[in-house]
């Protein structure tokens, strides 16, 4: 899978590069300590050379897979241990920047490829600690054993630190993203199954006159003498007859079908009658009870595809949970409009109850777990609100409130 663009890698090594080269410089001609500058400059054209290739790589496939990125990663964490080697070893301020090619592999690369960069890591981290050409430092510079300790401990413990932490964070934005991918990409098929119906029901109405008219030219010319004599006519018009009746039964089939109730998008549609139309599509023998509490049953709403499928979402899992009913609870009160739907099933599991909205959360494991985070972000997205609780027989209930304006009363 390819996830790492290399413009980013190579920006960032440019910036290094520059940094690198100051350094040196600064350290050498206005501090006028001795290092061995050379064998530095060497090492740092060795970066310049595989950015420049790595340019010309870009141009060719612009993304880098796993396996590469780690190997781009391994380069630059080399290439900065070499100059820490050059410039004094542990003690060199600069070591810190270990850590970058650490995040970007725990932010971007699976455990794997991470968990192997920081055991390499910790390997060059050693081999410093014990072989490195000291820093000439014109005055004297003593440090304990303890303190020396101190700081190869606390660099093994910061890459490793460093690593859990930004993997973790970096896996869960992950799953919020592809989450978030996959509700977009179920909700755009959904608004096509519903252009599809849209079309379908727009020809039925469009085709039937046409139609009608053909019926009334084709009994016309089957009564017709002239054609009465003529049975070679009579059965032409006899197979167009029984093919204008085909596309009658074709176009009947096509009114039948419960997507085609609405032929516009911003059709009203009865709240009523959008809870129902989601019950009868996932009920498999449920009983559905439906209570209001100062609610009208001829309240509408603007049919939108978004509210079309949370809802559905949410019906779908409570018939999928509950034993034989479901019951869906309608209030209005001065500023906003409640929809609870409770099944009569076991209730929310502890351990899931506060993590529900959340991606890859299912109550039985078995599921992907987006659909109520499908659900709870559409319906946060038209400024509504979810929340999930039991009730006091440990029923599970889920509550939606949109703002009062929403409704056509």
């Amino acid at each position: 899978m390819n996830t790492v663009l290399l413009a980013n890698i190579i920006k960032i090594r440019w910036l290094a590069i520059l940094g690198q080269l100051i350094t040196l410089l600064v350290i050498t001609f206005i501090l006028n300590y001795s290092i061995p500058f050379m064998e530095s400059i060497f090492v740092v054209s060795l970066s310049l050379l595989v950015n420049v290739l790595s340019y010309f790589l870009q141009k060719k496939n612009p993304t880098l897979s796993y396996k590469k990125t780690f190997i781009f990663l391994i380069y630059d964490i080399t290439q900065l241990i070499a100059l820490i080697y050059l410039t004094g070893g542990m003690f060199n301020p600069f070591i810190i920047l270990i850590l970058a090619p650490i995040i970007i592999s725990a932010s971007y690369l699976p455990a794997f490829w991470t968990i192997l960069l920081s055991l390499y890591s910790i390997l060059l981290i050693f081999f410093i600690n014990v072989y490195s050409i000291p820093f000439n430092w014109n005055q004297t510079f003593i440090t304990p054993p303890i303190y020396n300790l101190g700081i190869l401990v606390a660099l093994i413990i910061t890459i490793i630190f460093i690593a859990i932490y930004a993997y973790l964070f970096a896996s869960s934005a992950r799953k919020i993203s592809n989450a978030l991918s996959e509700a977009k990409l179920q909700l755009s098929n959904q608004k096509k199954t519903t252009e599809v119906a849209y079309l379908s029901a727009a020809a039925v109405h469009e085709l039937s006159t046409p139609l009608n008219t053909i019926f009334l030219v084709i009994n016309d010319l089957i009564n017709e003498k002239v054609f009465m004599k003529n049975t070679f006519l009579m059965k032409d018009i006899k197979l167009l007859k029984s093919q204008a009746e085909r596309c009658k039964q074709i176009l009947l089939r096509l009114s039948k079908n419960p997507n085609n109730l609405k032929d516009n998008f911003f059709e009203k549609i009865k709240i009523i009658d959008l809870i129902k139309i989601n019950f009868d599509k996932f009920n498999d023998n449920k009983i559905l009870s439906i209570s209001y509490n100062n609610f009208d049953k001829e309240y509408k709403i603007f049919f939108k595809d978004e509210i079309n499928y949370a809802l559905g979402n949410i019906i779908q899992n409570s018939i999928l949970y509950s034993n034989s009913k479901i019951k869906i609870f309608l209030e209005l009160n001065k500023d906003n409009f409640f929809i609870k739907i409770e099944d009569d099933g076991t209730g929310f599991a502890k351990d899931v109850l506060d993590k529900l909205g959340e991606p890859y959360i299912s109550k039985n494991k078995k599921g992907m777990g987006l659909g109520i985070f499908i659900a709870k972000n559409l319906i946060e997205n038209m400024k509504g609100e979810i929340a999930f609780y039991n009730s006091k027989n440990n029923n599970a209930i889920v509550e939606i409130k949109f703002d009062k304006a929403i409704l056509i009363l």
